[in-house]
């Protein structure tokens, strides 16, 4: 997913807590790392995990449509997504693609150099790996024969086995394109091809859960079951030797077959929650099962009788998350409830880091006890609903739970340990209101109460240490006479603040449970935020706006109206500054709280449920409607400047371009901001030059003093003397050079030698522009500055007229504005050396009032500027405190 519509803060980092689908998995063996790599399917990509540790080891590149089938052989992985089949090199590059279908591919199968597929409209195609060609196409009709599964029989050269949903099972050979065989079947819909360990035996799963060992060369049938769960979705052997075969079904149980006494050797019951695929690594007691459900399961085959269990996996949320919080002050961990009842923590370092704490029940006890006696009832009927809201605090986690749930429809709410991962001992209930339900609650931040609101208004306060009842707000244990939509602490436990339907905001004492204050608002509030460290409470309310209080001053303090439909979440940044908001309209939008404006607005495909920005300001974690992953976006903010200009309050940038279109489009370069030579006639620019170019002038002289070395230095010892001599055959000793008998000193006849810069400054008098000398005087150094200054005088071989030429050249400086910290080091400068030469001429006295007059003026502008300047920043300071 990326932001449609570009935005300048967040952009698109990375997905978590997303492994699988319903997409059967691939195994690959590389002779060169000795390793077995699994390869599933998250959507348009692939994931490849080590089998030993199940730690992901690349992720492809993205493909325009969904991947709908996997295969694969020692060098490369084959996808296919729509009408094209796609080869992955190094587990991540696209290196082929395969046109020619015209429907959606169903299935892949690949042996040796060839790759066979089979799409929805009845054609096969026998591709060349290398070449990309198409070595052979079958057309079939799908209404006699629809090809549902693929096979190659062990040591059948050429041979392919088709199977149809019609029930039938055809033999074929590739080479000479020829059908040998065709199996009448067993009057039900092939769903599974399997070679077995021995010779010519396969094993066919059919739709009516059947399972029939056959041998195709005697087109005879060697033993056959039956499973009560549905039809087969996939068949694997065991090839380490014991006669095992695993069966998966349509309701995630996995069946164990011992093939010797052709019985179920035992059972996985609820291995997976949708139907399952299963494969068994070659030569290992491993078997490695996946789902639709978001999960890898690798099984070890070591118990007595043939039984499994799980020796390692990895597992996301099964159904949408719908609450996302982080959980620590580090912001590397966050907190996520879905739909199907989990609470699990993913990682933003690590996935080996994830934790799963598991589903919440109505008695752990009695539900643990279930699972080990498997009889009677279903545990199953004993697991709680999904979580709606949570709330978490670290201050007193080793010492007990400090994380509190609440459910959908029902009253209770339960505490979770997240270092012991795993649900609390404690259902925190009131004493009354069996027919209400838990609609908010909050952790105070020391970690020690919990405030849960509920739907007939009730708020109550709870230990978490002993899980007791300590009391409620309002008068007849009522704090309103509508829902409960939100509960907040202040950071010192001072103030409680609740909202309901009954359109109030309300102020709690958190230790007299006596009401203080409220607030009527416009319409009923739908979820409330409270920033503890700034002291700011979000309120989104039914009329999609959002009310920004104080709650030092409990008054309104700003009022956003932007979303075109309901916001579903919001979150502050760590510093209290931007509001982030997710709505139904499929737009997450940033609001800067001091300008009270809104400053980024972007654009995702599926409606944002939950976001959550994290303690440190890097990541922004967000949760979408029909996505079982948690997505991350970078703060970009922190990574250089950002250009944030305020925007219209209903913003909505253009709809995203569709991802063909941004993978051709070429990309524009990021275009660098060049500053403006000047701002503006009413403003300053100061030079771009060092401090030590002007800010020493007038005290050259100390600098020379402090510089001086404290001892003359010491003139090292007379080299030796050689006679130098003349190469040739007859040595002989060269004569030394003759003096030139021109005299080294000037004649003071010759014209006046002035300087470059006093040149450039007298041709400024007749051309009346001063750019050349001032752009000259910038590129020397302080000493070379002042004795250039030094030499305008006509004791230094200057004249009157360069005095008042350098006055003009100073007032054109501060007159356009530019270079203002040079002009003022250079006057000063400047009268410091010629004060007295320049006192007794009439005309260049008449020139420095002119100056001074000027130098008042543009002082009284720049200094009302920095006195506005100072009074916005402090207003500003003040609306955050």
């Amino acid at each position: 997913m990326e932001a449609g519509g570009g935005s300048c803060l967040f952009s698109g980092f990375r997905l978590l807590g997303l492994y699988c689908n319903h997409v059967p998995h691939v195994l690959r063996y590389h002779r060169k790392h000795r390793e077995f790599y699994l390869v599933t399917s998250v959507g348009k990509c692939l994931h490849t995990y080590n089998v030993n540790r199940l730690g992901i080891v690349a992720v492809s590149n993205s493909l325009p449509e969904d991947i709908t089938c996997l295969a694969a052989d020692r060098m490369l992985v084959f996808a296919a997504a729509g009408s094209l089949v796609y080869a992955f090199a190094r587990n991540k590059e696209v290196v082929m693609c395969y046109r020619g279908h015209k429907r959606e591919v169903r299935s892949l199968l690949s042996f040796g150099d060839q790759l066979i597929s089979a799409d929805g409209g009845g054609l096969v195609v026998v591709w060349d790996v290398r070449g990309g060609d198409a070595y052979l196409q079958l057309n079939f009709d799908p209404a006699t024969f629809d090809v549902s599964a693929m096979m190659h029989p062990s040591t059948y050269l050429n041979k392919v086995l088709l199977g149809s949903s019609q029930g039938a099972l055809q033999l074929w050979n590739l080479k000479t394109s020829k059908l040998l065989y065709t199996f009448a079947g067993w009057s039900a819909g092939v769903t599974a091809l399997q070679q077995s360990p021995a010779v010519d035996v396969v094993g066919v799963g059919t739709a009516t859960g059947r399972i029939i060992i056959h041998n195709i060369r005697l087109d005879e049938t060697l033993m056959s079951f039956t499973q009560d769960w549905g039809p087969i979705t996939s068949l694997a052997f065991r090839t380490d030797g014991a006669p095992t075969l695993a069966a998966g079904s349509p309701q995630g149980h996995v069946t164990l077959w011992d093939l010797e006494r052709r019985e179920p050797a035992a059972q996985l019951r609820h291995a997976h929650r949708t139907a399952v695929s299963a494969s068994f690594v070659h030569g290992e007691p491993l078997l490695v099962t996946n789902g639709a459900d978001n999960a890898i399961k690798v099984w070890i085959l070591d118990q007595e009788g043939g039984g499994a269990r799980l020796l390692r996996n990895r597992q996301g949320h099964s159904a949408p998350p719908t609450t996302v919080r982080h959980y620590d002050n580090e912001g590397k961990n966050i907190l996520s409830a879905g739909q199907d009842g989990t609470l699990q923590s993913f990682s933003s370092v690590h996935e080996r880091l994830n934790k799963n704490l598991g589903h919440g029940s109505v008695n752990k006890k009695k539900e643990q006890k279930k699972k080990k006696k498997k009889m009677g009832q279903s545990y199953e009927e004993l697991r709680l609903p999904a979580i709606t809201a949570l709330a978490s605090a670290t201050a007193r986690r080793a010492d007990w739970d400090g994380i509190v749930a609440c459910h959908r429809g029902r009253l209770a709410t339960t505490t979770w340990n997240y270092r012991r991962c795993t649900m609390g001992a404690h259902h925190l209930r009131p004493p009354r209101g069996d027919d209400a339900v838990a609609t908010a609650v909050d952790i105070t931040s020391c970690g020690n109460f919990a405030l849960v609101g509920s739907s007939c208004g009730r708020v109550d306060v709870y230990n978490l240490q002993s899980g007791l009842h300590r009391g409620c707000y309002g008068d007849e244990e009522k704090a309103h006479s509508g829902a409960v939509r939100g509960v907040a602490a202040d950071a010192l436990n001072q103030l409680t603040l609740t909202a309901a339907s009954d359109q109030l905001l309300k102020f709690w004492r958190f230790k007299s449970r006596q009401e203080e204050d409220r607030i009527e608002l416009n319409a009923a509030p739908s979820s409330m935020e409270l920033h503890r460290d700034s002291g700011m409470l979000a309120v989104a309310l039914d009329t999609f706006t959002l009310l920004i209080v104080d709650i030092a001053t409990r008054r309104v303090v700003r009022k956003f109206a932007g979303h075109g439909a309901k916001t579903n979440d919001m979150t502050f940044s760590p510093d209290g500054r931007w509001l982030i908001t997710g709505g139904m309209d499929c737009a997450i939008r940033t609001w800067d709280l001091p300008s009270g404006s809104l400053v980024d607005c972007f654009l995702v495909s599926m409606v944002p449920v939950s976001v959550s920005m994290s303690p440190t300001g890097d990541y922004l974690a967000t949760a979408h409607v029909d996505s079982l992953g948690i997505y991350l976006w970078t703060n970009k903010s922190l990574c250089g400047p950002v250009g944030l200009r305020p925007l219209p309050a209903d913003h909505r940038p253009e709809e995203e371009a569709s991802e063909a279109e941004r993978r051709t489009a070429p990309e524009e370069p990021e275009r660098a901001y060049v500053s403006a030579e000047q701002l503006g006639a009413e403003l300053v620019t100061l030079s771009r030059l060092s401090e030590s170019r002007w800010k020493h002038l007038l005290c050259l002289d100390a600098v020379k003093r402090r510089n001086k070395a404290a001892t003359p230095p010491v003139a090292g010892p007379p080299a030796p003397f050689f006679l130098p001599t003349v190469p040739g055959l007859t040595p002989r000793f060269s004569e030394p050079p003759q003096e030139s008998q021109e005299s080294k000193v000037l004649s003071c006849s010759l014209p006046s030698q002035r300087s470059k810069f006093a040149g450039a400054l007298e041709a400024s008098l007749v051309t009346g522009s001063f750019a050349v000398p001032a752009d000259l005087l910038k590129t020397f150094g302080p000493s070379a500055v002042s004795v250039e200054l030094a030499g305008l005088s006509a004791e230094g071989g200057g004249a009157d007229g360069l005095l008042r030429a350098f006055v003009g050249m100073i007032d054109s400086m501060l007159a356009g504005g530019r270079d203002f910290d040079l002009a003022h080091a250079y006057l000063s400068l400047f009268l410091k050396l010629h004060l007295r030469s320049l006192a007794r001429d009439a005309v260049a006295v008449e020139a420095l009032l002119r100056l001074s007059s000027r130098l008042e003026a543009g002082w009284a502008e720049l200094r009302a500027s920095f006195a506005q300047s100072l009074c916005l920043l402090a207003y500003a300071k003040s609306a955050l405190l």
